[in-house]
């Protein structure tokens, strides 16, 4: 088996299939599967672009999408204008203003076969009754943006957003030192805009998980979402301090200097701007598959990531007559190439359980060599992705790491499974400690829900309960909470404060003063604010903003307790499934045991983290905050509004009382609050208002 073509096999095989299943459905069974791809891929739409968190690999994407595109050709009465098909994936956040696209910014069609891009080149070809030229460039692996300029001056930076709009990200785009704020040349047109792709490099993006790592930070999946994330960051300070980089591909204007997006790219380059440096034109599709193949191998030395050959067709004439759909235009594709892969034996499966229960198989696999590192595991997600490959023991089986951290198993040689191989099935049982496990509605993972007594949950828990942005206690690092663990010290997290100096001296690797920093650093938690108390404790789905959700709302554990649904349901961000989680976990007796030895501790469970109801200055009060200040980070400011009882928001509405102005407020936010009569406050005026 040919590694690099497993991907168009998979793609052939798992549409030949869908294909004679599709071809029997009736349209009641269509409609049933199309509502469940649209929700499927609206979500994962949603981890990808909005969360930067991706669970799946962009092939795996891809046949979702593939599968609903050929339900949706077959029943097109059934199509409608939010389907995934019809709309660009949307990346934008409430956290930034929304900025309209002068040219809407679309996706890209795309394919993994060489012979769909032959297909592309012919339909070209009976459109404009002639053989185009094409340009060739790479498919950087990043975020795409649009730089809009005035008189040589950059005035905004706009992510894709949903094609239409996208969030304004001005200022953090300033600090990257690739992209020039001011540009000034001979023949520059008045004014254009360029799009292009924000990405990180290697180097940087492998510095930046090592510094991370060392901090006890979660680390970044791959490059990609290094860079969508921080582009997404709120201080533009730690943006300019990470390494992000940008390569401009097409200009756009009213008075370009040349007919042919090749030559504009140039005069770009003649301006200053960073352009793709790996670019060709090709006289025809021949051209084009020869550098497919050409740099097949030869991206794999860049230093930035790369996926696959974009496709375009170098006249400007011919983009404006070929048109595009309602997402893509029709005069450009990419080829994405196969991610890289290798092949090797299922030996084992793992089924590891989490912190909150959730239980994640992980396959023990025949050591082998992918993407210069030694693979021995592989991520299997959950029970559907095991049903989904099919997976016996002993398997040959294709993983991929496609930029990712941690390798997935991503297809299955099955010809050259053994007579007799067992079939791998997901356990009904915890395997810590063998109670059913359970599987909620609408939820892809099972999980234990021997919550106080599974051992690895308990451990994880207390590791939770102690980490940075919860209780944020000094000196217990995993391995210290292992050792006290299965040193019978602790078996809760109330037991922490019961601790004392001889029992934690006396234990390995420790000594006197690393001792008294714990016991000074556990003192020091019990006045810790009341939301990071509130999410220490590691109620399921309660995570950072949903316990200042809470906290906002009920200014005592005890409130919080006896909170009805209706109550819980009223609040943002609180659905169902949170909901029953809160009444769960106060229900059980041995959780209110905890809460009560904690406070017997002399820890608290009360404050007011104020979120827009509480009393102060600030009450009822809807601030945005915008540019960068003297006397605050962005998260500090924003506390700052939400101690004196207002809500911090990032985006001007018609409920914003007023805005924080630093140093480089990103234009558009301006315009747009004048044009509204919102006022706009300085930072001096905001200290004087919040002290008064």
């Amino acid at each position: 088996m040919q590694l690099r073509n497993v991907n168009t096999r998979c793609l052939e095989l798992s549409l030949s299939k869908k294909l004679i299943l599709i071809s029997n459905m009736k349209l009641a069974e269509a409609k049933k599967r199309i509502e469940e791809l649209r929700k499927t891929i609206d979500e994962h739409n949603h981890r990808y672009y909005v969360l930067n968190q991706p669970t799946i690999s962009d092939f795996e994407f891809d046949l979702l999408l593939n599968e609903l595109q050929t339900l949706e050709r077959k029943f097109p009465e059934l199509i409608t204008p939010d389907s995934p098909t019809m709309r660009v994936g949307s990346d934008l956040t409430e956290e930034f203003v929304q900025v309209q696209h002068r040219w809407p910014m679309m996706s890209l069609g795309n394919t993994y076969s060489e012979d769909e891009v032959r297909e592309f080149g012919e339909r070209i070809r009976k459109t404009l009754g002639y053989e185009p030229e094409y340009v060739c460039e790479l498919k950087y692996d990043g975020v795409s943006i649009s730089l809009t300029y005035e008189n040589g001056v950059l005035v905004s930076a706009v992510t894709r957003g949903d094609g239409t709009v996208g969030d304004d990200v001005t200022v953090n785009v300033r600090t990257i030192r690739s992209i020039p704020v001011r540009v000034s040349a001979p023949g520059l047109p008045p004014s254009f805009a360029l799009r292009g792709e924000i990405y990180m490099p290697r180097k940087g993006f492998e510095e930046m998980n090592r510094i991370r790592q060392q901090k006890g930070e979660p680390l970044f999946a791959n490059p990609r979402n290094a860079a969508a994330g921080t582009l997404k960051l709120l201080d533009p300070r730690i943006v300019a301090a990470r390494p992000l980089e940008c390569f401009l591909y097409y200009l756009l204007g009213d008075k370009l200097p040349s007919g042919n997006h090749y030559d504009n790219i140039l005069a770009a380059r003649s301006w200053g701007f960073r352009t793709p440096d790996v670019m060709e034109r090709c006289a025809g599709m021949e051209g084009v598959l020869a550098f497919i193949g050409e740099w097949s191998e030869k991206r794999k030395s860049l230093p930035y990531e790369t996926d696959g050959v974009v496709v375009k067709v170098n006249s400007l004439a011919a983009q404006q007559l070929l048109g595009s759909t309602a997402k893509s235009p029709r005069w450009a594709i990419a080829y994405k190439y196969a991610a890289e892969q290798a092949v090797t034996e299922l030996l084992s499966v793992d089924f590891q359980v989490g912190r909150t229960g959730n239980i994640t198989p992980v396959a023990n696999l025949r050591p082998v060599q992918l993407a210069g590192t030694t693979v021995k595991r592989a991520s299997l997600h959950n029970s559907d992705q095991i049903e989904l490959l099919g997976l016996h023991y002993g398997d040959s089986v294709i993983i991929e790491k496609g930029g990712e951290i941690i390798p997935k198993i991503v297809g299955v040689d099955s010809e050259k499974r053994t007579n007799g191989a067992a079939e791998v099935t997901f356990p009904g049982e915890c395997p810590e400690c063998g109670t059913a496990l359970v599987r909620n509605e609408g939820e892809a993972n099972h999980f234990c829900p021997n919550y106080l007594h599974c051992p690895p949950q308990i451990t994880r828990r207390i590791i939770h309960f102690v980490s940075r942005k919860a209780m944020d206690i000094e000196g217990l690092g995993e391995e210290t909470v292992e050792l006290l663990w299965s040193n019978g010290l602790i078996h809760n997290v109330a037991d922490l404060y019961t601790l004392k100096h001889e029992q934690l001296a006396s234990l390995e690797r420790m000594g006197d003063k690393s001792a008294s920093n714990i016991l000074a650093s556990l003192a020091k938690s019990l006045t810790a604010p009341w939301h990071r108390k509130l999410f220490a404790l590691g109620i399921r789905h309660v995570g950072e903003t949903v316990a200042k959700t809470l906290a906002g709302s009920f200014h005592d554990i005890d409130r919080l307790a006896g909170a009805t649904e209706e109550e819980l349901l009223a609040l943002p961000d609180i659905g169902p499934r949170i909901s029953a989680s809160i009444k769960e976990y106060f229900a059980d007796a041995e959780n209110i045991e905890i809460i009560r030895r904690l406070r017997e501790a002399g820890m608290s469970f009360e404050g007011a983290f104020v979120t827009g109801r509480g009393t102060g200055p600030l009450a009822g009060k809807t601030v945005v905050v915008s540019g960068t200040f003297e006397g605050f980070t962005r998260e500090g400011i924003r506390a700052a509004i939400e101690a004196a009882g207002g809500k911090a928001s990032g985006s001007v509405s018609g409920s914003t009382s007023f805005i924080v102005a630093g140093s480089d407020m990103g234009p558009s936010k301006r315009a747009k609050a004048v044009a509204m009569g919102i006022p706009i406050l300085t930072e001096e005026e905001f200290v004087k208002m919040i002290k008064e």
